[in-house]
């Protein structure tokens, strides 16, 4: 009997555990994988068109990937990381997040209340239906993502939206650190592909000029930019690594590395608010 009094307060709290909610990770990137889905340079690719349209409009988009977000709905997860994100800046609430759950295989569009007259329920619908999902059938992750991201872009970009500030956000140091794993990728992925083509010297000033747009799209911080600029044509310049061999370990890889930081370090959200305005969808 005594030992049946000690288990009963073990045996309520197995289910409540079963039932713990998935964390929300910390913001520190446009896109965040957390299932290990995107490569390095897929990655990279998506943080610097995410970031280019901040810069030119104003609004903030991103996205994230998990394995699932069980026990909670998608739609229930969503709006948590929509309110604790805060994507958008304060009083436009101009955000929007792709949040995709890979074994759930369920995805969600999130909407800001500045966005839902422009990216209304319908729209968004249309958006996972005809742009993204099609790709997902096909296991093409990254392509869908991509597609997905430039309907919701382009539908933004209609809407007569306030100017963004001319001041930029202030990268600090350790946001440089916490971009040099991409960074490093980065320059060794594209750096042998542009020394292929364009010979050792050109390609390694390519790769450098590339690495250095990329790092003043993330900080915005000059300093910072020519910092990565020139050891991205200091590391394509003397690297013999085949580009191929990083390409192919850069899915398996980039699990630890985009596990919150993917795109990059120093991004944060403006202060937007979410009412649970979007869609969901599912392939």
């Amino acid at each position: 009997m005594i030992r049946r009094l000690f288990l009963l307060p073990v045996l309520l709290l197995v289910p409540l555990l079963a039932l713990a909610e998935l964390a929300v990770p910390a913001l520190q990137a446009r896109v965040t994988d957390l299932s290990g889905t995107l490569d390095a340079a897929q990655v990279a690719a998506l943080e610097a068109k995410l970031a280019a349209f901040e810069q030119r409009k104003g609004a903030q988009v991103a996205v994230l990937l998990v394995a699932s977000t069980q026990p909670e709905t998608i739609e229930q997860y969503g709006i948590r990381v929509a309110e604790a994100w805060q994507l958008g800046r304060r009083g436009i609430d101009d955000g929007a997040l792709l949040l995709v759950a890979r074994d759930d295989r369920s995805l969600r569009i999130e909407v800001g209340y500045g966005l839902e007259g422009v990216l209304p329920d319908a729209i968004a619908r249309r958006i996972i239906d005809e742009a993204i999902v099609p790709h997902f059938r096909r296991d093409d992750y990254y392509g869908g993502i991509d597609a997905g991201i430039d309907r919701m872009l382009a539908v933004i970009d209609g809407e007569p939206l306030p100017a963004p500030s001319r001041q930029r956000a202030t990268g600090s140091f350790d946001d440089l650190v916490s971009a040099l794993p991409l960074l490093f990728i980065f320059s060794f992925v594209f750096g042998n592909a542009l020394k292929r083509s364009l010979g050792q010297l050109p390609g390694s000033l390519a790769a450098g000029a590339l690495i250095g747009g990329l790092a003043w799209l993330i900080l915005g911080v000059i300093v910072w930019a020519s910092l990565a600029a020139v050891a991205a044509f200091l590391l394509s310049l003397f690297s013999r690594t085949a580009a191929g061999g990083w390409a192919s370990r850069g899915g398996s890889g980039m699990g630890g590395i985009s596990g919150g930081r993917s795109g990059g370090g120093g991004f944060r959200g403006g202060g937007g608010s979410f009412g649970g305005g979007g869609s969901s969808g599912r392939w």
